[in-house]
């Protein structure tokens, strides 16, 4: 991995979350994960045994990586091995989101959300029924 220095004035971030990363500077591997689970529901109502990420599929199912058969022919001309900036302004980045300034060998990110809407029955107000 071609390996250089960053050099950055200033770096304004409002708002970083959710397994988000900013890095400044080289890494060999960046992972970030977020996992959400959303629930919009019309009855405010709350279980004490809801968020097991276990209980869907979706969580627990491996992401296919894909098969590159292909054979790249790549070349690189790095002018200068410094990374110059004068200024960043980031407003907001979140769920498995990667702010890097520099040079990395991999990054895999990673984010699964669940969203749920749970609606109320034509014929009854007072309980929910799940989508």
């Amino acid at each position: 991995m071609f390996k250089r220095t960053s050099n950055v004035k200033t770096i304004t971030v409002t708002d970083i979350s959710n397994g988000s990363i900013a890095e400044i500077g080289d890494s060999l591997n960046i992972t970030p994960r977020s996992k959400a689970l959303a629930v919009q529901r019309e009855y405010e109502l709350f279980y004490e045994d809801e968020g097991n990420f276990e209980a869907f599929p979706l969580f627990t199912q491996p992401i296919p990586k894909p098969i590159i058969e292909e054979k790249i022919n790549l070349k690189k001309y790095h002018d200068s091995s410094f990374i110059h900036v004068n200024h960043i302004d980031v407003i907001s980045f979140s769920t498995a989101g990667v702010m890097h300034i520099g040079s990395t060998k991999t990054i895999d990110a990673e984010s699964r959300v669940k969203h749920i809407r749970q609606l109320l029955n034509d014929s009854s107000n007072d309980s929910p029924t799940p989508e």
